[in-house]
């Protein structure tokens, strides 16, 4: 006789409110917070503003023409900006491409800027291809969240798991060391935060492991997941998380079970459709390296002795 288990409850979507108006604001606070610490420096508040805008457009109109739902981009003030957006099933090579949409821009702007600065001698394009070039180079570093980082991490196998933590916990220790090298607190907080983020990870990957030995497949998304397997699930996540079980053993079911649907879809690993060929997959790693290559070629070969800092 077939076993029974309870209907799942259902995954309540939260969709993103604001959009557009959440983007202008966060761009204002973004402008506001630079320009009370540097307050004579304006134009290049106004530049790094461009740089950044260039950058994730990139990200989002790749998201958009690939489908992702809920895409919007956000400025964080003092920090930059992120564009976010999720699917229910992604493509490996569509992931490259959106990742890669951010970076090439900002870069292929960078080289032609530095290219008209040195045969017109100006000053201004030369610092703005200079931050161009400079700050897309740093995102393509092979960092945890760095999209350097997530261009890395679609070359390793989505199960390999322990070896994404180890690239995270490193990620976030390269980033407090870098932050305290330059003085930068900003950083050295944003490396404690991702510290924070490697935490959760660790835990995943501590739940996976059982899982794996129920012999449940949480590579999936939610809607695909059987109802055994959400008990299961369900009974993992519990045993690993003694406050929330404390928590849903007090509420009634119609409060704890959008909790539990919630804190369920977030120890899924969302499927990856493995479509970059080989042939791929090298372009991605010829245009990495002549990312960094093509820029600092043209820094020590080309004449910039007219520049006076």
């Amino acid at each position: 006789m077939e076993e029974f288990h309870p209907q799942k409850p259902i995954l309540m979507e939260h969709k993103p409110k604001g959009g557009l108006s959440v983007t202008v604001f966060s761009i204002v606070l973004f402008v506001l917070a630079f320009t009370l610490l540097f307050s004579d420096q304006f134009v290049l508040i106004l530049f790094l503003l461009g740089v950044l805008l260039i950058h994730e457009l990139g990200h989002f109109f790749l998201m958009k023409k690939f489908n992702y739902q809920h895409v919007r981009m956000l400025f964080i003030p003092l920090m930059g900006a992120f564009v976010q957006g999720k699917k229910d099933n992604y493509s490996q090579k569509e992931s490259f491409l959106v990742t890669m949409a951010g970076p090439l821009p900002g870069i292929i702007t960078g080289v032609l800027l530095l290219l008209y600065a040195a045969n017109n001698h100006s000053a201004w394009g030369l610092q703005l291809s200079a931050l161009f070039i400079l700050l897309n180079l740093i995102n393509l570093l092979p960092l945890d969240p760095l999209d350097g980082g997530q261009i890395f991490k679609l070359f390793v196998r989505k199960n390999n798991e322990f070896f994404l933590l180890m690239f995270a916990f490193i990620s976030s220790f390269v980033l407090i060391f870098f932050g305290w090298y330059i003085d930068s607190y900003l950083l050295i907080a944003f490396g404690f935060f991702m510290g924070f983020r490697v935490r959760s990870i660790q835990k995943n990957y501590h739940m996976h492991n059982d899982l794996k030995v129920e012999d449940v497949d949480f590579i999936t998304t939610y809607k695909r997941l059987s109802n055994k397997d959400f008990h299961k699930i369900k009974y993992v996540l519990l045993e690993h998380t003694p406050a929330l079980k404390k928590f849903i053993d007090q509420v009634s079911s119609d409060e704890s079970d959008p909790i539990l649907a919630s804190q369920v879809n977030r120890v899924l690993v969302a499927p990856v459709k493995k479509d970059a060929s080989l042939f791929f997959r090298l372009l991605v790693i010829l245009f990495w390296m002549a990312s960094f290559a093509v820029p600092i070629y043209l820094f020590l070969t080309l004449d910039f002795t007219w520049y006076e800092l």
